[in-house]
């Protein structure tokens, strides 16, 4: 399996993948979806001490196949010395995460976007 950057002829593709999984609100702007890819290829990591993850989905068609692991230990790596943080409030998903050492916590918090 390679794992590699999104290419420009695939963002619009992503987009509607997205906008199929629950995410239609959040990339509903093509604009704006392309702007959000150009500015998050790699979670949000220190590469010391914290890390974040967000909107993974695989085509239904494609899943149960080690794309989504494969895809979130690309994005974290090997170091164990990094604490790891996700939204994973989707129904279903909390069981993929564990599989992948995630716990639910009672420390993160949120200020949520104005709707």
């Amino acid at each position: 399996m390679q794992i590699r950057t999104i290419q420009p002829s695939e963002i619009e593709p992503a987009r509607r993948l997205l906008a199929a999984n629950g995410w239609a609100k959040r990339v509903a702007d093509a604009a704006q979806f392309q702007l959000l890819v150009a500015r998050s290829q790699r979670a949000l990591c220190d590469e010391l001490s914290n890390g974040y993850l967000a909107m993974l989905v695989v085509a239904q068609s494609h899943r149960r196949r080690g794309i989504g692991q494969a895809l979130v230990k690309a994005v974290m790596g090997e170091d164990r010395g990094i604490t790891w943080v996700l939204r994973a409030g989707r129904d279903g998903v909390a069981p993929f995460y564990e599989k992948l050492g995630f716990v639910r916590s009672d420390v993160a918090m949120e200020r949520p976007r104005s709707k």
